[in-house]
């Protein structure tokens, strides 16, 4: 059975170099699958759908895998980044990381947290619920 590690990354956020890395170690040493996912919002909400031009959606999305996989060649190298699988979903982050590694067969899940708030707690609300719902273990990287 071919071990996969799905590692969750916002390409807006800058302080993600030590999740892809740790996820990336962690892969390496079980010579396991790297997949890396990023989540766009929806823009699908017919309210604020009629705002945006109809491809608008679909650009974002391009622009946003342009954005990952520079983002993850960057950290880890051009090379390793070919190895990579680089996924983009549309929807709420914390179910489409769910959904993705439920459909990657994923044995890991690798997301960072942000300092958390006092009404946060220990996680951050994504994290959170990644942790509470996931069917694998799940690794949570601090900032």
């Amino acid at each position: 059975m071919t071990k996969s590690i799905l590692c969750a990354l916002d390409v807006q956020h800058e302080n993600d170099t030590m999740v892809l890395q740790t996820a990336d170690k962690l892969a390496r040493l079980d010579d396991a699958q790297l997949d890396v996912i990023t989540v766009v919002p929806s823009a699908g909400i017919n309210l604020v759908a009629s705002y945006f031009d109809e491809n608008f959606q679909g650009q974002m999305v391009a622009d946003t895998q342009k954005k990952l996989v520079e983002k993850v060649s960057s950290i880890l190298g051009a090379e390793r980044n070919s190895e990579i699988r680089h996924l983009v979903a549309t929807g709420s982050i914390y179910e489409e990381i769910l959904e993705a590694a439920k459909k990657t067969g994923a044995d890991l899940i690798v997301i960072g947290s942000h300092q958390p708030h006092l009404s946060e707690f220990l996680l951050g609300p994504n994290a959170a619920r990644v942790v509470r719902h996931s069917k694998c273990s799940v690794y949570v990287v601090r900032d």
